[in-house]
């Protein structure tokens, strides 16, 4: 076997149906006595909930997180947390609301309680990002990385079929990043095609029935995985052109991630076959690239950067922007081969 470097990072997980339960101990164990909730505008009543559960511990609610982390949202969030004398920030909700955790404490250090209703994966990774004037910077720091996390597949029962579907490719994406990553390892390659696997077989099982707790549980576990190998390893190209598009032309996260994912793989197939072969396991496919895009569409996921909010005249300054400066990918990253990338995308084709 080879050398590796595997690195854990910390961190307390809760996991099962009424894990929720446990919000007031979990709190109390983090030394907190005045916590903050965050939400989008649309958790703001569940956001409400958690306050009253929480009764004196709770400061107060900030229900006004969004997509990528605009500067300004961040220096609102920022300011009420000072203002409220909040020790803790509980983030309820997906990517957007741990994003906006993350954005407070890269300057106050307020420990984070992650509460996902999605399969995101950001509360366990230490990737932080900000957008600022139209461009997204993200970087790495073990003071955002949440304390503890609370998964209870209950609270996923409501997100809609549409949403479960994208948010569950996003956690996807993770994991198909991590098995070819620069600093992948034994540990994280088995988190990865595990994590894969109770995604694609879960999702199907949630598609026909919404309400299955057990199918919920596959699927949250599995993001819980793919989550965990994001934190773990780098990413590359396919991570690297969300963040393009997401930044510049506010493409919805979870969208662009599933959209991409396919035309990320079949680009970098013949460089990470042992990676690809990995994928194919936990998809139970003979071709990778081909197999997920099949398996979105039969989801009814989006499969076409038009569809989600692209203009065709921004493929040029995208593939631009994603070469611009160097970083780790199994295949070289070329302008020209980007380029063909974003139309097949664009246009929703099934790789070849």
């Amino acid at each position: 076997m080879r050398s590796f470097i595997y690195n854990q990072l910390p961190g307390r997980v809760v996991f099962g149906t009424g894990a929720l339960d446990h919000l007031p101990r979990e709190i109390e164990l983090l030394g907190a006595k005045h916590a903050l909730v965050l939400s989008t505008p649309g958790q703001k009543a569940r956001a409400q909930g958690l306050a009253d559960r929480l009764g004196s511990r709770c400061a107060g609610v900030f229900p006004h997180a969004v997509m990528h982390v605009p500067i300004e949202t961040a220096r609102e969030a920022r300011t009420q947390a000072s203002r409220l004398g909040a020790d803790c920030a509980v983030a309820f909700g997906g990517g957007s609301t741990i994003g906006l955790a993350k954005a407070i404490a890269m300057e106050s250090w307020l420990p984070i309680l992650a509460i996902p209703t999605t399969y995101s994966g950001s509360e366990m990774t230490a990737i932080h990002g900000i957008t600022e004037a139209g461009i997204k910077r993200t970087g790495r720091d073990q003071g955002v990385l949440p304390r503890t996390v609370i998964y209870d597949p209950a609270l996923t029962v409501g997100l809609p079929v549409a949403v479960t579907v994208t948010s569950a490719c996003n956690a996807i994406a993770h994991a198909v990043e991590a098995l070819y990553a620069q600093d992948c390892n034994p540990i994280s390659s088995l988190m990865a095609e595990e994590g894969i696997h109770a995604l694609a077989h879960g999702l199907p099982r949630v598609v026909k029935a919404p309400s299955d707790l057990d199918a919920r549980s596959d699927c949250l576990y599995g993001a819980w995985l793919c989550g965990a190998v994001l934190g773990a390893v780098g990413m590359a190209l396919h991570h690297k052109l969300c963040h393009v598009l997401g930044g510049t032309w506010n493409l919805p996260h979870a969208e662009t991630h599933t959209v991409i994912l396919p035309h990320a793989m079949a680009y970098n197939y013949a460089a990470a076959r042992a990676a690809m072969r990995a994928a194919e396991r936990a998809l139970d496919v003979p071709q990778a690239a081909q197999g997920i895009y099949d398996l979105m569409k039969g989801l009814g996921a989006p499969l076409a950067l038009r569809d989600i909010g692209m203009p065709e005249t921004g493929l040029d300054r995208a593939a631009e922007l994603a070469t611009q400066q160097p970083y780790f990918n199994p295949r070289p990253v070329e302008r020209a081969g980007i380029r063909a990338l974003l139309d097949a995308a664009f246009h929703g084709r099934r790789p070849q």
